[in-house]
């Protein structure tokens, strides 16, 4: 320890905390307080204590920690609760859909169900989860481009309020299934606009060129809504436009909008009816760093009732249902990731440059987001208050990748340690969802955090789970009695 304390002194005030650093992004400055929280980052129940221990609800993480051991992601239930009630209110009038991808557990979907909104699932296994939580399935909307029939036939069973349907085959499933079972199916019709969103590629899923819906452009959107209006057991809802994911403004909503509105009408043209219902997806964007600026619900609500107002007018529509899914905006910003340090390497890199390597104990098995398309994380030492000069970091995993990187770039304390805490906020979504069991990692808990207390929504993984998948563990237990 005492070697690196000196090797860490020898650079601190180097060229490596000027904020001309070449290897750092041109957003990221050093900050003047390296104790400071930049607040739009965090959950809104988050602070320093007086001992300089960041605060979740009122319990401090280390006395989290004590209880659940790291790695661990914590959620904000007040702050989560309140981000979907601003959804609800703000789109007052529209049917607001919680991306349960993102983020879900029976403990989720049921707040979910307490504050009114609808759910989106993408698989039968979600909806099991969905409805166990006790979610009502006419507020239920199934996604997916390669639903199987069981899990349509679980959909049609449980009586969900819409099937986002995705494919010829699957109009075909579902005729055979709503006549097998004498049901009726309500569907949308899933479109894609031929929209850039300006996202990265593998969440953006509105260009032509990608596995999603059917393109408006080529005509297969208006032939797949004439199948399912001619469908004598399909109850046509109406289109289902998705963009992307991560979307900081509605600009691109706007020609998604006139695209979708002029599909409409033509529709109306060839059938003589007015389809009931337009969901224009959302997909809207987190503060992940310093340098994102999502907007709120409220300016999102405005700019995108004015957009589709427009475009309503300009094709003579009758006004239809209105439905949106804020995804991450929900569950993202309302959790943190809490991972302890394990080791603190400087290392020297081209240009004369050093960059310190912070070690911890998770890793691209509980978010693989940095390493699949480089999300960016901001992260700050959670478990005390630091007088020491910021030193320009990357936070890396324990995994044996080069990739297995969780932070690529933050300012942390240069006398950082083994043993300290580090938090990383806007980790709510699709990061413990995402998570995997590589070099047979067990995944971390989620819990939540109200008033003080701490709920458990997901318990942590243990070897025992690991093992009991592994047919041979048996047969080894055998050969060991055997041996002995």
């Amino acid at each position: 320890m005492a070697q690196f304390r000196l090797m860490t002194h020898m650079h601190v005030a180097g060229s490596l905390h000027a904020d001309a650093i070449s290897i750092k992004p041109h957003w990221l400055h050093r900050p003047e307080d390296i104790n400071a929280l930049e607040d739009r980052l965090w959950s809104t129940n988050v602070s320093r204590g007086d001992d300089g221990v960041l605060t979740l609800a009122g319990l401090g993480v280390d006395d989290l920690v004590a209880q659940v051991g790291t790695p661990v992601y914590a959620f904000d239930e007040a702050d989560f609760r309140a981000r979907a009630r601003g959804f609800l209110e703000a789109f007052s009038g529209w049917d607001v859909f919680y991306a349960g991808k993102s983020f879900l557990s029976t403990r989720v979907a049921s707040w979910i169900a307490e504050e009114g909104l609808g759910l989106d699932v993408c698989s039968g296994n979600e909806l099991v989860v969905a409805l166990r939580g006790g979610v009502d399935p006419a507020m239920i909307g199934m996604h997916g481009n390669n639903k199987t029939v069981d899990e349509l036939r679980l959909g049609l069973e449980s009586g969900v309020g819409r099937i986002i349907v995705d494919s010829l085959d699957e109009i075909s499933r579902i005729e055979q299934l709503t006549a097998d079972l004498g049901v009726t199916a309500r569907v949308l019709v899933r479109v894609t606009t031929g929209i850039e969103a300006h996202t990265h590629e593998y969440i953006a899923t509105a260009h032509e060129d990608q596995k999603f819906g059917f393109s408006i452009q080529g005509g297969q959107a208006l032939m797949a809504l004439v199948r399912c209006q001619s469908s004598p057991r399909i109850e046509l809802l109406g289109v289902h436009s998705h963009i992307g994911s991560q979307i900081f403004d509605t600009g691109a909503f706007e020609v998604a909008a006139q695209r979708t509105m002029r599909l409409i009408a033509q529709f109306r043209q060839a059938t003589g009816v007015d389809l009931p219902e337009l969901d224009l997806g959302g997909g809207f964007g987190i503060a992940y760093t310093s340098d994102d600026t999502p907007s709120t619900p409220d300016e999102l609500s405005a700019s995108l009732r004015e957009i589709v107002e427009h475009e309503r007018q300009a094709y003579g529509l009758v006004e239809p249902r209105y439905s949106i899914e804020p995804g991450r905006a929900i569950s993202g910003p309302s959790a943190m990731a809490v991972y302890t340090v394990g080791t603190v390497k400087v290392v020297d890199i081209e240009g004369g440059h050093q960059r310190t390597y912070v070690s911890v104990d998770g890793g691209m098995s509980d978010n693989i987001r940095p390493a699949l398309y480089a999300a960016e994380y901001s992260a700050v030492l959670a478990n005390r208050a630091s007088s020491a000069y910021p030193m320009l970091c990357r936070v890396v995993g324990k995994h044996c990748e080069g990739g297995d990187i969780l932070v690529r770039d933050v300012f942390l304390p240069s006398d950082l340690r083994d043993g300290d805490l580090i938090a990383v906020p806007a980790s709510g979504a699709y990061s413990r969802s995402m998570a995997s069991n590589y070099n047979h990692a067990t995944k971390p808990p989620v819990v939540s955090v109200a008033a003080g207390e701490v709920t458990t929504l997901l318990r942590r993984e243990t070897l025992d789970d690991l093992l009991a998948l592994d047919s041979g563990v048996d047969m080894g237990k055998r050969a060991g009695a055997q041996a002995g």
